[in-house]
C-alpha cells in the first residue's frame, strides 16, 4: 500500500407498449413486500447527498437476492426510490421509435407504473449516451423531476402527468455537446436547482456555466448564477446541499475547473477553490464544515494528473491557498464521486482502484482493485460497499480499517450474452438495493426483509433570523420571462440578510423600477405592461430594481406570435436582432449585401462553425416558415443553410448537395435526402411546413432560386409517426471550411416568415 503525505492546510403514453418484466425461476416476484414508504433515496447519492444509506440487513449475496430484473434500453443514469416506486430514465425503442424515456417501476414487483416517451431534438448526443442524467424526487410533494438530453427539463406528479416544463435549448440557449453530459437537478426547499453551459442573449450571451433556480411547483425562474470562468468542458457535477458555519450553500463543481459555495436561496457566491485545469465531473459529499472532492486531469500547481482534496468551505472568497486541509495527489478519480461515512472518506479511480482515506487527516488507510475501469459512484450501506464496473462485475465489498475483502462479486450479461456495461450507482431503500446496467434495472433484497431504516440525522441549525438583520441581497421573481405584446407581468422583490436567508417580501412601491432596452410601461407596483404594436417586434432587455443601495435585476423577452415577418432593415449593420437565443457576436452579425441588410452567420470561428438561433416561443405548432438563404463558397466548400420547425430542421448541404430533413443528427430516428443542386451566391427560398395529421405529422418543404416563380409541388415530404408536438422556430448554419487561421463559408438569411398553417391554407 502506498502512504501519501496529508498536507495540512408530454408526450405521455401507457406503458403498455414497453416489454413485459423478465421473471427467472429463482424469482418470487409475486410475494415480495411493498418497500415501507418511509423508504427514500430520492435524488443522486441519497438522503444525505453522501453516498449512504442508514439501512441494515442488507443482501450479502447477489444472485441469490435477485427479486426482479426489468429490460430497458440503455442507460447511463442511477435510479432514485421514493413511495414505494423507483425512477429510471434511459433509452428507449429502436428507429423512429428511438426515443428517451422516464420509467416509474412499482419497486415491489418491478412492474411499470407509468413511463414518458420523449422525442430527442437539437443535439448531436449520440444513442448509447441517451438517459444519462439522474431523475430526482421531491420527498414532500412526491414530484418527479428529470432534465433529459434534448434540455426538456420535466416536472410529473405521482401518477406521471406533467405539471410544467421548460425547454432549455429553446429558451434558455443549452449547450449540448457529443459527449452527452447531462445535468441531474436537485430540490432544496421550495427550489429545484439546475445547472448547465448556455449563451442565450444579452448578458448570458456569451456562453458560460451557470446555475439556475427553478420554483418547483411552478418552473417559474428564481435566480440565475454565473459564479465561474469560461468553461473548459461539459460537466455534469451536481451541486450539494449543506449548512456550513451556520449559512445553507449549494456546494458545486464547475466547468472551469473551480469548486464553489453559493448561498443555496440567491445563488451569490460565498468561496471559491481553483482545482484542475478541467471541468470538474465529481460531485462532492460534504460533512461538517468539510467539502471533499476529486478530479482526473491536470492539476493547477503541477503536472501531475489527478487528486482528492479536503476543503474548508468556511472561508470567503478565493480560498485555494488558504482553506485547503488535506490532499492526495495522482488520485485520478474524475467520475465516480466519493462516499463519506464517519471518518472514513472512499473514493474510486478510473482504473478501478478503491481507496479508503482517513476523513480527517487524508492519510490513505487501504486500496482494493476492482477491475479494469470505473464510472459508477460507491455506495455504502449496512457495513457493505456496493459498487459496479464498466465491464460488467457488479461487487458486495465489506470495508475494514486497514484493507477491504469481497464479499460477492456477478458479472451481470446482457439478456443477448454482451458485457452488461454499468455507469449508474445502486440506490438503497426498504431492504432492497437497485442496480441500473446498460440493458436492465435489477432488484436484489430480501422478500421477509426486518431490517431498520432509520431516518438521517437533520442538517445542523443556522441562526435565527433576526428582527435586526439588514438586507443585504435583493432578489427578483420570476427573474427570467418571455412574453408577447400585449401581456404583463408583475414582479415580488424579496429581501435576505448576509447569510442568504430569507427576511421578507418589499412593498414594490418602495423600490425604484426602471426599464433597459424594453418598450413598455412600468408601474410603481412593479408590474410591467407590454402594449406594443405587432409592428415593434423582438425585444430583449432588463427590468431593473432598486432598493436603497441594493439593486437586482430580472431579464425579460419579447417575441411577437404568428405571423412574423423579420427582414433585418431595423437591426444597425454589426448588431444583432434581440432576444434571439444563441444569436451572438462570436456566430452572427448583420451586414449590408447588395444593397439589403441581411444577417450574416460568419465563419470566423471554428469552435461555433455550426450554429443554431431561436427566436420565438417552443409552445408554437402548426405553423410553416419560410426564408432566404444564400452560401458562399470558400477553402472548396460549401456551407449547410437552412430553418427550424417544431424541432425538425431543413437544410441545404453544400458538399452533398441534398435538401435533408432530421431530427436527431447523430441517430437519425427521421430523415429523409433528396438531391438538390445548388450554386454559391445565389437567394434561394426555403419555405418548411409541419402540421398535424392524426397522431402523426406531415412535414413537407420547398426550395427554389429567389428570383423564379415559388413551385407548385413540394421538393421533400415526409411523415412522423412520432411527431414533435411543439418547438420554437430557427436558423440553422454550418459554415464549412473554418479552421483557427482562416476564415470558413459564409450564410446569409434574411426576410424570414412564420406564420400558422391555418392562415395560409
Amino acid at each position: 500500500m502506498k502512504t501519501r503525505p496529508a498536507l495540512l492546510l408530454p408526450r405521455m403514453r401507457l406503458p403498455s407498449m414497453l416489454f413485459p418484466p423478465m421473471h427467472f425461476p429463482a424469482m418470487a416476484v409475486c410475494l415480495v413486500l411493498a418497500c415501507p414508504a418511509s423508504a427514500q433515496w430520492a435524488s443522486w447519492r441519497g438522503p444525505q447527498a453522501t453516498g449512504v444509506s442508514l439501512e441494515t440487513r442488507l443482501p450479502e449475496s447477489i444472485e441469490k437476492s435477485i427479486l426482479w430484473r426489468y429490460p430497458i434500453g440503455g442507460g447511463r443514469s442511477s435510479p432514485v426510490i421514493h413511495d414505494g416506486h423507483v425512477y429510471i430514465s434511459s433509452r428507449g425503442g429502436e428507429g423512429v421509435t428511438q426515443r428517451e424515456e422516464v420509467i416509474c417501476f412499482d419497486a415491489a414487483t418491478g412492474k411499470v407504473v407509468w413511463v414518458d416517451r420523449i422525442n430527442v431534438f437539437h443535439t448531436t448526443i449520440p444513442g448509447p449516451r441517451v438517459g444519462w442524467a439522474n431523475p430526482t424526487v421531491d420527498p414532500e410533494t412526491g414530484n418527479v423531476y428529470f432534465h433529459g438530453v434534448e434540455g426538456l427539463l420535466k416536472c410529473y406528479d405521482r401518477k406521471g402527468a406533467v405539471i410544467w416544463s421548460r425547454s432549455l435549448t429553446e429558451e434558455y440557449g443549452s449547450i449540448s455537446g457529443y459527449g452527452g453530459r447531462t445535468n441531474t437537478p436537485i430540490i432544496d426547499e421550495d427550489r429545484m436547482v439546475l445547472s448547465f453551459l448556455n449563451a442565450s442573449w444579452g448578458d448570458q450571451g456569451r456562453g458560460a456555466h451557470r446555475f439556475v433556480a427553478f420554483d418547483k411547483l411552478t418552473g417559474e425562474v428564481l435566480w440565475w448564477s454565473s459564479p465561474g470562468g469560461a468553461p473548459l468542458d461539459t460537466t455534469y457535477s451536481t451541486p450539494v446541499v449543506a449548512v456550513i458555519g451556520g449559512v445553507r450553500q449549494l456546494v458545486v463543481g464547475c466547468a472551469d475547473g473551480w469548486v464553489y459555495g453559493l448561498e443555496a436561496r440567491t445563488g451569490e457566491k460565498i468561496w471559491g477553490f481553483h482545482l484542475s485545469k478541467r471541468g470538474i465531473n465529481v460531485s462532492p459529499v460534504v460533512q461538517g464544515n468539510l467539502v471533499y472532492i476529486s478530479h482526473s486531469e491536470e492539476n493547477v500547481d503541477s503536472t501531475a494528473l489527478g487528486r482528492v482534496v479536503c476543503i474548508d468551505a468556511t472561508g470567503k472568497g478565493d480560498v485555494t491557498k488558504t482553506h485547503e486541509k488535506w490532499r492526495a495527489d495522482e488520485i485520478t478519480a474524475g467520475y465516480a464521486s466519493p462516499a463519506i461515512a464517519g471518518d472514513r472518506l472512499y473514493v474510486c479511480d478510473n482504473s478501478a482502484n478503491l481507496f479508503a482515506f482517513d476523513a480527517n487527516t487524508g492519510h490513505e488507510l487501504w486500496e482494493y482493485n476492482l477491475g479494469t475501469e470505473s464510472k459508477a459512484s460507491p455506495v455504502l450501506a449496512d457495513g457493505k460497499i456496493y459498487v459496479g464496473e464498466v465491464n460488467g462485475p457488479f461487487h458486495i465489498l465489506r470495508p475494514g480499517a486497514s484493507a477491504c475483502e469481497s464479499i460477492d462479486m456477478v458479472r451481470f450479461r446482457a439478456p443477448d450474452g454482451r458485457k452488461n456495461e454499468i455507469f449508474g450507482s445502486c440506490a438503497v431503500g426498504g431492504g432492497r438495493v437497485f442496480v441500473s446496467t446498460r440493458d436492465e434495472l435489477i432488484c436484489l433484497g430480501s422478500r421477509d426483509w426486518k431490517g431498520k431504516a432509520p431516518a438521517p440525522p437533520p442538517q445542523p441549525p443556522e441562526p435565527a433570523v433576526s428582527r435586526d438583520d439588514a438586507p443585504a441581497t435583493l432578489i427578483v421573481t420570476p427573474a427570467d420571462v418571455e412574453l408577447e405584446p400585449g401581456r404583463a407581468v408583475s414582479f415580488r422583490p424579496r429581501l435576505y440578510n448576509d447569510r442568504g436567508q430569507y427576511l421578507r417580501d418589499a412593498d414594490p412601491r418602495d423600490v425604484t423600477w426602471s426599464l433597459a432596452g424594453l418598450a413598455g410601461s412600468l408601474g410603481e407596483d412593479g408590474k410591467l405592461a407590454l402594449p406594443i404594436p405587432l409592428a415593434t417586434g423582438f425585444q430583449a432587455g432588463l427590468v431593473n430594481a432598486k432598493l436603497g443601495d441594493l439593486e437586482a435585476s430580472v431579464r425579460v423577452r419579447v417575441s411577437p406570435p404568428p405571423p412574423m415577418r423579420i427582414d433585418f432593415n431595423d437591426v444597425a449593420a454589426g448588431q444583432l436582432p434581440r432576444g434571439w437565443i444563441g444569436m451572438s457576436p462570436i456566430k452572427f452579425e448583420t451586414v449590408d449585401l447588395d444593397g439589403e441588410r441581411v444577417l450574416n452567420k460568419h465563419g470566423t470561428s471554428q469552435r461555433f462553425a455550426r450554429a443554431l438561433a431561436f427566436f420565438g416561443p417552443p409552445d408554437l405548432s402548426d405553423y410553416t416558415i419560410e426564408a432566404d438563404v444564400r452560401g458562399v463558397f470558400r477553402r472548396r466548400t460549401l456551407p449547410d443553410m437552412g430553418l427550424i420547425n417544431q424541432r425538425y430542421r431543413l437544410a441545404l448541404i453544400g458538399v452533398d448537395q441534398v435538401l435533408r430533413v432530421l431530427t436527431w443528427v447523430p441517430e437519425k430516428r427521421l430523415e429523409k435526402n433528396v438531391p438538390f443542386e445548388w450554386k454559391q451566391d445565389v437567394w434561394y427560398r426555403m419555405k418548411f411546413r409541419v402540421e398535424p395529421k392524426g397522431d402523426a405529422a406531415l412535414i413537407r418543404a420547398r426550395v427554389w432560386p429567389r428570383d423564379e416563380k415559388e413551385p407548385e409541388a413540394w421538393t421533400l415530404e415526409i411523415e412522423d409517426p412520432f411527431p414533435h408536438d411543439r418547438g420554437s422556430p430557427g436558423i440553422y448554419a454550418y459554415t464549412a471550411g473554418t479552421t483557427a487561421r482562416s476564415r470558413g463559408t459564409d450564410v446569409y438569411f434574411d426576410n424570414i416568415i412564420v406564420t400558422r398553417n391555418d392562415a395560409v391554407r
